[in-house]
């Protein structure tokens, strides 16, 4: 019995043994071990390198197809790739052509979706493994590019004839958006030279210029005149004082209104004078020494006007605007300044304004100086240097002369102005 149990135990046990199901499982465990293998290279130490923009090299440029466009899923040719970059690389545009299709994919860096306030910078990481160093490298406008779909011959801009002349730069020619200011000077010149030999256009025009009416009798009687930006003035004068007539820059009923420094004269030698230009300042000993009452009141007149000319141009600009924010002008003295100096249109004075103000300045210090003047001082009052108020000396048809080391702008009789010099373009 205990044999043949023994027996029944050794075949149950034999039977459980053979089972397949069983070894399956022991495979199994052995497959969960696996992917320990994979998980071995846990960390790789990496490199940064930083490459920065370089001027003589073009950076990446990074676009995207917005159309969901994958070139690599084409069976047929790689599409054609072209770059379009201004002389100064403000502007780039990326025209992506497919082969044997009517449409191409464009992107620009200033319009559409570019134009938009960048909240960030766009950089590329390039990782080799075996070297383990990421290279980081700017891209071109620190932007990516949106290429957006358009059909073929749109836009005239992206023509393969200007791609074979090898230009740098290419554009639509009718709004020249691709192009330098040179360029389209140029284009502007070539333009009208084609014009100009086109027969039937100079027949044309010949035509329309016999039927134009000449008068030939005004032309005869009409005498050239250059406006220049001075005061009233009398070219054939023979003495200085009526070269530019006071009377003419200083009206009858203005006289009353300028009476400051004459009132200055009035009151005692250490009277208070820090709100007076040092051009004033300079002179006042002299009027306190003239016993002529009248020249006296004339020459305070000038010297009043002249602190309101220059306090006018402070309180107008931001160099001396603190200088002259408490100086009172009489009503006639700034509606006259805002009459010949001012335009309506802008508050600030033109340059061409600033100027002719100038130029008032200057006649006023001759009729004081008795047309002999020293134009340090009033230089500073202008805030200018004397070198650059000699131009405006000149322009008023002065001479210079040297008295006891001193530079001094004299006014010859009869007035003559310098004479426009016309540049000579050098023929290429």
């Amino acid at each position: 019995m205990a044999d043949k149990h023994q027996n029944d135990y050794m075949d149950e046990g034999d039977d459980f043994k053979t089972p397949q199901p069983l070894e399956k499982k022991k495979k199994k465990k052995k497959k969960k071990t696996t992917p320990i293998e994979t998980e071995s290279p846990r960390s790789i130490d990496i490199t940064f390198k930083q490459i920065s923009e370089k001027s003589d090299r073009i950076p990446p440029i990074v676009a995207y197809f917005s159309s969901g466009y994958d070139p690599s899923a084409q069976s047929r040719e790689s599409p054609k790739v072209a770059v379009y970059q201004t002389a100064s690389r403000k502007r780039t545009r990326v025209v992506v052509s497919p082969r044997g299709s009517n449409v191409e994919f464009v992107g620009s860096s200033h319009n559409g979706e570019q134009i938009a306030r960048q909240t960030c910078v766009s950089v590329l990481g390039v990782l080799d493994k075996e070297t383990q160093t990421l290279r980081i490298l700017p891209i071109a406008h620190q932007k990516v590019l949106r290429l957006d779909t358009r059909v073929k011959g749109n836009e005239a801009g992206d023509s393969e004839a200007a791609e074979e002349d090898g230009e740098e730069e290419k554009a639509d020619p009718s709004l020249h958006t691709f192009w330098t200011k040179r360029a389209i000077l140029d284009d502007k010149k070539r333009k009208a030279r084609i014009l100009r030999d086109d027969p039937e256009a100079q027949k044309a025009l010949e035509g329309k210029l016999d039927k134009v009416e000449v008068n030939t009798s005004a032309l005869e009687n009409t005498s050239a005149v250059v406006a220049r930006n001075i005061p009233p003035h009398n070219a054939s004068a023979t003495n200085p004082s009526e070269a530019y007539p006071i009377e003419q820059i200083i009206e009858n009923g203005e006289w009353s209104s300028l009476q400051d420094v004459y009132w200055l004269l009035q009151e005692e030698a250490g009277a208070a004078t820090d709100g007076y230009p040092a051009f004033v300042r300079n002179r006042l000993y002299r009027l306190r020494d003239n016993k002529d009452e009248t020249e006296k009141e004339t020459a305070a007149g000038i010297l009043t006007f002249i602190t309101h000319l220059i306090k006018f141009k402070d309180v107008n600009s931001m160099v001396g605007l603190e200088s002259a924010r408490s100086h009172r002008f009489p009503p006639t003295i700034r509606e006259k300044c805002n009459r010949l100096f001012k335009d309506s249109e802008t508050s600030r004075l033109p340059d061409d304004k600033i100027n002719l103000l100038i130029s008032y300045v200057l006649v006023l210090t001759l009729h004081v100086d008795k047309f002999k003047t020293d134009f340090e001082d009033i230089a500073k009052d202008l805030r200018m240097s004397s070198v650059d108020l000699r131009k405006h000396f000149e322009n008023l048809g002065c001479k210079f002369a040297v008295e006891n080391s001193i530079r001094v702008a004299t006014l010859p009789v009869p007035l003559k102005f310098p004479q426009i010099m016309r540049r000579r373009t050098k023929r290429r």
